[in-house]
């Protein structure tokens, strides 16, 4: 994710902003529903990580035996494939039969709704998408629209118009990338609201060069959180202990799930930050997921 990445960090303040005011509301209204324990998904937006070879992923494996060990690594996966085509029905099956129960596939949008097509006239596409996607069956997580950085608030109405028409039993998120979404208020709480009461989660980004899109607003009782890292830069623990500290503070009001999505332009940084952060998790909250660990790789003995 290069969306907010920036050369130097000395001028950046990574601190989390205090949440949004309906935040609380709505935790408190989904605490009477939240289920014991409240799920935690971490995951990276892809399986095929070579550079895990010999380490997160045995040496010797083929590509189509990646997905099945990188479930063994995280507990879910940011679905990127499925930005630059519709996945078919075998394609879909595979991925589910390789992964095991309590995985989630949160897949994004193809690019041809988001960008080419800008919603407009995407209703035959989003209809089809979804349909493949449904066929992830228990293990399909949150689908998530990835709006461009031009799609801005003069689109509201054809946003509006997607999101009453998009199928309402499979999860949505929505990522706003454009500034004039946040940087007017009450344009920004309009959208906000509209995506609650459609039952619609905000992506929250964590990005160093977009500090405006951390609007730290819940819209349904899932978090969906992007964190852009720096090479396992000293901010990049202090970013996870400070997520931690804000999901477990969520959790303790009423959170049902988040997920939580590494991005880091070297993958062998994405397991470690993973482990910080999951060893946090676990101190505040007890909420246990197993973290990336390194695969024992088989020795050749010698005969002499």
């Amino acid at each position: 994710m290069d969306f907010g990445r920036l050369p130097d960090l000395h001028q950046v303040n990574f601190s989390l902003p205090p949440d949004h005011p309906a935040t609380a509301r709505l935790l408190t209204r989904a605490r009477a529903t939240q289920p014991n324990p409240p799920a935690l998904y971490v995951g990276c937006p892809i399986w095929t990580n070579k550079e895990w070879l010999g380490s997160y992923f045995p040496l010797g494996i083929k590509e189509p035996d990646y997905l099945h060990y990188y479930a063994q690594q995280f507990n879910s996966l940011e679905l990127n494939t499925t930005h630059y085509r519709i996945p078919d029905a075998p394609t879909v099956r595979r991925w589910r039969e390789a992964v095991g129960p309590g995985f989630k596939f949160c897949p994004k949008l193809p690019r041809a709704i988001s960008h080419d097509k800008q919603l407009f006239d995407a209703d035959a596409l989003a209809l089809s998408f979804a349909r493949a996607i449904e066929g992830l069956d228990d293990r399909l997580g949150w689908a998530f629209l990835q709006l461009p950085p031009h799609f801005g608030p003069e689109h509201l109405l054809r946003l509006e118009r997607f999101l009453v028409d998009w199928p309402a039993h499979v999860p949505l998120a929505v990522e706003l990338r454009h500034p004039r979404w946040f940087a007017d208020h009450a344009l920004a709480d309009t959208v906000f609201s509209l995506l609650e009461a459609l039952n619609k989660t905000l992506v929250i980004s964590d990005v160093a060069g977009r500090r405006d899109v951390l609007a730290m607003r819940l819209t349904t009782p899932t978090a969906f959180i992007r964190f852009n890292g720096h090479g396992l830069h000293s901010t990049d623990y202090q970013r996870a202990d400070a997520w931690a500290e804000r999901l477990a503070a969520w959790y303790a009001q009423g959170l049902h799930t988040a997920y939580v999505f590494i991005h880091q332009r070297d993958v062998r940084h994405a397991p470690v930050w993973t482990q910080h952060f999951l060893a946090r998790m676990r101190e505040l909250t007890g909420l246990r997921v197993a973290p990336p660990f390194i695969i024992p790789q088989a020795v050749q003995g010698s005969l002499f």
